[in-house]
């Protein structure tokens, strides 16, 4: 019986990080937002991935928080997207300043860090 509510609870845990998860990436607002000066974050995920969903969670936070920001978040096994940043894995966070990209890391989901790195690039 125990295995059976922890099981339980395992699916119902992984189904509520893939519920928050979807692609908001979009190329002309990707375009659009460095021209208007925004600092850009852009972060990958994969559907079962509880360091994505823990990183979009912060993520979400930031984008509430920062007025100058736009941030975008897709798949990572959308091949065009991935491939337009040569973004490999799930949990890569990039950022963007002036038309270039300024910080990427993968697999970090300290709010503490990340924060730091946004702050570093406004």
């Amino acid at each position: 019986m125990k295995k059976i509510i922890i099981f339980i609870f395992c699916i119902f845990a992984l189904s509520t990080n893939t519920m928050a998860k979807e692609t908001t990436f979009n190329k002309e607002l990707f375009d659009k937002a460095q021209l208007e000066g925004k600092v850009v974050v852009v972060s990958s995920w994969i559907k079962y991935c509880s360091s994505c969903a823990s990183q979009m969670k912060v993520l979400n936070k930031i984008k509430n928080e920062f007025a100058n920001i736009e941030y975008f978040a897709f798949d990572v096994r959308n091949k065009e997207i991935a491939e337009l940043f040569d973004v490999q894995y799930q949990t890569t966070l990039l950022i963007f300043k002036n038309n270039k990209e300024v910080y990427r890391s993968i697999g970090e989901t300290t709010k503490d860090l990340i924060y730091e790195a946004i702050n570093s690039s406004i």
